[in-house]
Parts: structure tokens; sequence; C-alpha cells
């Protein structure tokens, strides 16, 4: 039997799909990611379950909804027993570690509830998704209740970087012409170079760390999945010489909005709008200061891979390392007058997606572009798939990637979903939306995307007709969009019907419970004869549960 692969999982945080070149842009290069794409399948329709990094990495950690994981927004624990990729790879011995991020928030009540020791063994796994945490850092410094200090923080302190904050006065910093410290959560400041060389930023640490436990994991010669989750893109949007001056106003796209989406007649789209971060995006001066930066990130991403790549082909790592790269979400950049994430564009909520089999079950479907409509809850069970371990459809809702990866047939998807709580933001206030409400809902079969609103009437774009989605068609009384709307909300509504809770009974145990006779429970029966007429069986052979032979 063939030994299972290795299996590197590349996560990069608040990427957007159109800005990676082999998905179309055309001023930004990525050849690393191009190559893999080249060797691997390459989606085209990848969705994530929600467009906001807690949730999202939730639901592609569990293999679960959003609705189903219960982890609606950031800072939200994901509660105790909600199993993960790593719980389930462990039952069949398999070694899955985290470096970088994943924006977990661990359930302290549930564990102190359940007597767990937050240092023991099950106390790091339940606080870190599943994974064994080689490397965690989630950034947000300095006042994240997520995160105060980490390893990063304590290398650059080793490397001379003397400072109380090193990831914000030196990784996300820049230098003013005095020397003073000039923030890189301030947009004006996007373009300036970090204050640290490449070498020591973000996205050389984490790829070093990969590195680190590779290595130390080839000697064991038994298989793995590392998750490497890099923090950028995301914000601040500041990156090290020379990556801060290789784009410019020119690079930039053209922004995706009209003026008469500044009209919208949906309150929701006028209160994002209205957003602060919306209206900051929305300027052009912004736009042209952040994108090159946004850009630069990317481009020092692919030059990492790329470094991690050529290190793992001279280890003889890459002929049995399965590879995938996806990101968490997008980032409007002022497209649709808005900013951040937080809403269904195809910008936010569309994601890359590529994975290399290098194994000769894949060769079938090596180098395409494959059209499908896939979540990112598919990642688990095809990641199980991988190491051979037995799917747990009772527990993960993701539907295995395997037939398209070796072009066969076995999967299918008639729409995506993606959730969204926003009960935190401006736009709960300005609308008075209260907690319970305060969500929304998207449904997208590959032409229509529907997104139900509570509180509100829905919104319907048609991307066939409107690509850019420039237009909200729900009110609209023509036939062809009133079946559309229908159509969807009713198979919104049938997906929120089906079952997500219960993930202790496998189908066979629900199948056995069909036989209730055979254990005894006796319900509807006058007496032995019809007992015995109805179910072949003899009244006095029924014995206890437990019950030994003499």
């Amino acid at each position: 039997m063939t030994s299972p692969p290795n299996v590197l999982w590349i996560m990069a945080d608040q990427l957007r799909y159109d800005y990676l070149s082999c998905y179309g842009h055309s001023n930004l290069h990525t050849p690393n990611i191009d190559a893999l794409a080249s060797r691997g399948v390459q989606f085209s329709n990848a969705y994530v379950q929600s467009p906001v990094c807690g949730p999202s990495r939730m639901s592609a950690y569990t293999g679960r909804y959003v609705r189903s994981h219960g982890s609606t927004w950031n800072g939200m624990p994901l509660r105790v027993g909600e199993r993960t990729i790593g719980d389930h790879l462990k039952e069949n011995g398999i070694q899955s570690v985290l470096v970088g991020k994943t924006h977990m928030v661990a359930d302290a009540e549930g564990m102190a509830w359940l007597g767990i020791d937050p240092s023991s063994e099950i106390g790091v796994r339940v606080s870190e998704c599943g994974f064994v945490p080689f490397e965690r850092d989630d950034g947000l410094h300095p006042n994240s209740a997520r995160q105060r200090w980490s390893s990063y923080d304590d290398y650059l302190k080793e490397k001379g970087y003397s400072s109380e904050n090193p990831w914000g006065d030196f990784a996300n910093s820049g230098q003013g012409e005095n020397g003073e410290l000039l923030s890189g959560w301030l947009l004006k400041n996007s373009r300036l170079p970090a204050n640290i060389p490449e070498e020591h930023s973000e996205t050389a640490y984490m790829t070093n760390r990969a590195i680190d436990f590779m290595e130390q994991a080839a000697k064991s010669e038994e298989p793995w999945l590392c998750h490497l989750s890099y923090i950028k893109p995301h914000w601040p949007y500041i990156v090290p010489s020379p990556y801060n001056k290789l784009f410019s106003e020119e690079d930039i796209k053209n922004p995706i909005r009209s003026d008469e989406e500044k009209q919208a007649a949906h309150p929701l789209l006028r209160a994002y709008q209205n957003a602060r971060v919306s209206k900051c995006f929305s300027r052009d001066e912004v736009r042209e200061n952040v994108i090159p930066a946004y850009m630069g990130l990317i481009k020092q991403l692919d030059d990492n891979l790329g470094r991690l790549f050529e290190w793992m082909e001279k280890s003889n790592l890459k002929k049995n390392t399965v590879i995938i790269f996806s990101s968490d979400h997008g980032d409007y950049l002022g497209d649709h007058w808005m900013g951040d994430k937080d809403f269904y564009h195809e910008m936010a909520v569309k994601v890359p997606l590529i994975i290399h089999d290098p194994r000769k079950i894949s060769d079938k479907s090596r180098g395409t572009v494959k059209t499908e409509l896939v979540e990112m809850i598919d990642l688990a069970p095809t990641i199980l798939s991988f190491f051979g371990c037995e799917p747990k459809p009772h527990i993960i809702e993701g539907r295995d990637l395997t037939p398209i990866l070796t072009g066969t047939a076995g999967f299918s998807r008639n729409y995506v979903i993606s959730e969204h709580d926003y009960h935190w933001s401006e736009m709960a206030e300005e609308l008075k939306q209260p907690q319970d409400l305060a969500h929304t809902k998207m449904i997208f079969d590959g032409r229509w995307k529907y997104i139900r609103c509570e509180g509100f009437e829905p919104i319907l774009f048609d991307l066939y007709s409107d690509p850019d989605e420039l237009i909200d068609i729900s009110g609209s009384t023509k036939k062809m969009h009133r079946e559309a709307r229908s159509r969807l909300e009713m198979a919104l509504e049938s997906w929120a019907m089906r079952h997500h809770s219960r993930i202790t009974a496998t189908e066979e145990l629900l199948d056995s419970q069909k036989k209730a006779t055979e254990s005894g429970i006796l319900i509807g029966f006058w007496d032995e004869m019809e007992f015995e007429s109805i179910t072949g069986q003899k009244f006095e052979n029924l014995k206890p549960i437990g019950k030994k032979e003499n």
C-alpha cells in the first residue's frame, strides 16, 4: 500500500483572487503561485463561508458552515467539542501542525466547566483548532485581546529591534525624515518602506519557520499536515523595501463601482457605503497610496513561496507533498465604494484556490482550471482523503474534491453559501438593528447571487448580465428575476433546514435504531403471538443486553 503524502496548506490573509497573475491581474506577476497552478488544479469558483477572518477560518478548519460551528465573528470562541481537521487526523495518527495565524479564540469558559487545564495537551489542542502550534502568530498588536506578544516579537528583539512592541514599531511602521516612527495603521504611511529589512519581516519569518518544521519532521518520516498561514497581505498595509516601490498608481486597476451604486435604494448597501472604512477607501488618494503596498505584499509573498518551493525541491519533499494554496477572504480596496471586506461581492467572498497533488493519480487534471462551485469547507474532507482517513459526513458538511483532482465523476454542487454577523458594526448602529437581526446570508448558484438581509428586502445580482454586480435587481418585476429570487429563497431555506447539529451519531447508528425490537424495545404489541407474527422472532428468545451465555 502506498504511504500517504504530506500536506502543506498555505493560506494568505485577505488576499483577493484577482490579485494573482494566474487569475488575471495584468500588472502584478506572481510566477511562483502561477507555476503551482500550472502543476496542479486551479479553481475559478471557490468561495468562503464568511467574508471575515475568524468565521471563515473556523469553517475551513471544521469543514462546517458558520451556522453549524457557531463562531460567527472575530473573537468568538470555537466551542469545546467542535472537531477540526487536526482532531480528525489525530484519530488516525497524523500530526497536524500550525505555523502562523488561525484567529482561533479558545473557549475558556467551556474548558473551565469541563475541568480542562488550558496548558495540558488536550487544552492546547482545544485552544489551537486541533493543531499543534509549532508557531502561532495572529499579529494584531498592541491591544488585541487575542494576542499581545509572540515568538516573532522575541525574534525581533534577538535581532536587536528594541521596543515594547517590535511588531508595531518595526515590522508594521515606517520612518519619517527625522527617524520618527510612522505607524502602518495610518494609510497615509502605506508607501513607506517598513522599518525592517525584508529578511526579518513577518512573511520571511513564517517561511523560515515552515522550513524549520519540515526539517524536524523529516527525521521521523511520518506523514504530516502543516498549515502555513501568513498574516499578510492583511492590513496594516506596509511592506519592506524594495517591495514598497515596485508598483505605482499606473499599476492600479480601475475601481469596480458606479455612480448609480452610490444612490443604492437598499438601506444595508447604503449603510456599508457610509461606514468610515468605506468612505476612506472610496477616496482616490487612499487607493493610490494603499494598493501599491498591497500589491507589494503579495509580490513579497510570491517570492518567499518561490524560496520555500525551491528548498522543498532540493530537500526531495515536493514529490510526496500535496500543496494547497488559498486565502480566507478578499478585500474591497474601494470597489463598490467599500473598504475592508464584510459583504458578498466577488472580491470579498471569492478566493484563490490551487491544489497541487504530485502523485500520478492526479495527472489527468494537472494544469487545468476547474469551474465547479466549491467551498472552503470542502478542504477538510479532501485533506482527510489525502491521508486515507474515513469520511465523516455526519460531522463534516464539505464535499471531497478528490473526484475533481483525479478527473473522475462524483463531485457536484448547485450553490455556495456564505454568512455574516454584523451586529458589532457601524452598519448595525446606523440601521438600529438588534443583535438577533444583524446578520445576512448569501447563496450563489454560479449566475444568480441572492443575499438575505434580516429585517430588510433581499439583494439579487445577475452575474451573467452584470458580472461586476453593480445593479441590485431584487425589486425587478421581470419574470426571470422573480423566478430566480423565489428559487434561491427556497434553496436557502432548504439548506437552513438540513441537519447540522447531529454530530455524535453516524448514519450506521441511526440505521440501527430502526431495529428497535432487536434490542428489546417493544411498543405496540398486544401479546407474544402478535410479536412473533410481526417480527419472526420467538418472544422468549429476547435476552437483555449484557447477558452472558452459560
